[in-house]
């Protein structure tokens, strides 16, 4: 990334955020009556939420079409619209939006973001998952918090620089792809790197995974700038066995084998594991909670060794997860018929494993805790590239902590890592440091992401809404 200053103007311009900017970011009920453009925004996150784009069901290039008609409507020319898709998956394509900047010097800046979401089957959920309801102060739908409220502020933030008659110094390119939640049929930040990185050619990347946190009462504990995240892999545990008729049943049974493995996969703790952004999150974090489990947090930062500490921070599914590797059992598959002892059962293990460990040495500790030779432990599934930790450069990370301290009064902007994987991992190779961006907020019990019920606090929205606007704007206007 080239160097040098941010003009001033157009930072003095960013940061001249009206007084109620700052209003209570996270407590569902507290928002004040929607403005005119609030509502516009919410309009647009409706769009976006209530076409389904799950790979079982949907479609991201239908969505695709849709916001393209928005930018349309917005004034926004066709050689600035690029649709793309592979024709072999013709439901799962993208769309990449460029503002062109008016620095002959300054290197473009990308926002990115997939449209697609998890599957979701109405017989599961309260609500119809691809309705948009508003109720208690959330957004309820699935992709309100992953991540549609980020695609909806992206495509806002370009639509309303429009407006505004903005212009960037650098510039800005946004891509919306499909396939990041399951890449069944393909990915598409991973097409574009292969087959069109011109599209996306960039000093940096802006994209999910960072964000903040909150107490679950309306309290923001934090906000993150993601500068890291989690491998994920998958293996398949299998049992095979000559079977037999069901009548005669023998001790040597594949599924016992396989449930005797799924045991010890359970009880299989990988050790703690920091890093330089693990380390300072959990220092700056657990200080700024003020309680036991902040305390904890602290010590463990300072001494990973420290097992009474780890025991209280553990206990917490998300801190856990950020600590250490982890695997979990997702799939089960055994037997062939009702009446026939099994010849086969097998099970998937998805595995996130923390920056230093690999793909190799989580299968050689997994097949160490089975400690049975009759099971076969086999990488599986799509291998997406390791993630390249972004430096984390002040002319990024200063801006954000300008930000923040305007808008969540208080609140500490921390380097952290993301648990899950994000499409950062194919930017890597292409040399563009990508930074999940803070922002949007998240509940201790995780807002139903990729589960039931998935929702997005309505003021987080809003406010997040203008955060990353002024946000974007500032760096739009470095050199």
């Amino acid at each position: 990334m080239r160097t040098g200053p941010i003009r001033a103007a157009a930072l003095a311009a960013a940061l001249a955020i009206a007084p109620h900017a700052a209003q209570a970011a996270s407590a569902p009920g507290s928002a004040a009556t929607p403005t005119a453009e609030q509502l516009a925004f919410r309009n647009l996150f409706r769009e976006l939420v209530e076409t389904d784009t799950s790979v079982a069901t949907g479609s991201c290039t239908a969505l695709a079409g849709k916001i393209a008609a928005r930018f349309r409507a917005a004034g926004f020319a066709e050689d600035q619209l690029t649709p793309f898709a592979d024709p072999a998956f013709p439901l799962d394509g993208g769309l990449v939006v460029t503002v062109r900047g008016t620095s002959a010097k300054a290197k473009p800046m990308l926002l990115l973001g997939h449209i697609d979401v998890v599957n979701a089957r109405r017989e599961d959920w309260v609500r119809d998952p691809f309705t948009f309801i508003e109720e208690g102060g959330y957004f309820y739908g699935r992709g309100t918090s992953d991540m549609k409220v980020l695609d909806a502020i992206w495509i806002d933030t370009l639509i309303r620089m429009k407006a505004e008659g903005f212009k960037p110094g650098r510039t800005i390119k946004l891509a919306l792809t499909c396939g990041e939640e399951s890449g069944a049929r393909m990915n598409g930040a991973k097409w574009l790197a292969e087959n069109r990185p011109d599209l996306i050619a960039a000093a940096f990347a802006l994209n999910e995974g960072g964000g903040g946190e909150t107490d679950g009462h309306g309290k923001v504990l934090s906000q993150s700038m993601q500068t890291g995240e989690k491998a994920n892999r998958n293996y398949e545990l299998q049992a095979t066995n000559p079977g037999g008729h069901s009548s005669v049943p023998v001790d040597d049974n594949a599924i016992y084998e396989l449930a005797d493995a799924l045991a010890r996969v359970r009880a299989l703790k990988f050790p703690v594991h920091f890093n330089d952004t693990t380390r300072s999150y959990f220092a700056k974090v657990g200080a700024a909670r003020g309680d036991a489990l902040g305390a904890a947090m602290v010590r463990l930062a300072a001494d990973p060794s420290d097992h009474a500490a780890e025991a209280i921070v553990a206990a917490d599914r998300t801190l856990n997860s950020m600590l250490r590797t982890t695997c979990v059992a997702t799939l089960l598959e055994g037997g062939h018929a009702a009446n026939a002892l099994p010849q086969r059962a097998k099970a998937n293990i998805n595995c996130r494993i923390v920056p230093g460990e690999d793909g190799d040495t989580t299968r050689a500790a997994l097949t160490k805790a089975i400690g049975d030779a009759r099971m076969t432990v086999t990488p599986v599934g799509r291998v997406r590239p390791l993630a390249v930790p972004p430096p984390l450069d002040p002319r990024i990370m200063g801006p954000a902590e300008k930000l923040v301290a305007r808008y969540y009064p208080g609140v500490p902007l921390v380097p952290a890592m993301m648990t899950g994987a994000t499409d950062a991992t194919y930017l890597g190779p292409l040399g563009i440091p990508t930074y999940g961006v803070p922002g949007p907020l998240g509940d201790p019990d995780g807002n139903g992401l990729h589960g039931l019920n998935e929702r997005h606090s309505v003021q987080s929205a809003y406010v997040a809404r203008d955060f990353l606007h002024d946000l974007v704007k500032v760096y739009a206007a470095q050199d």
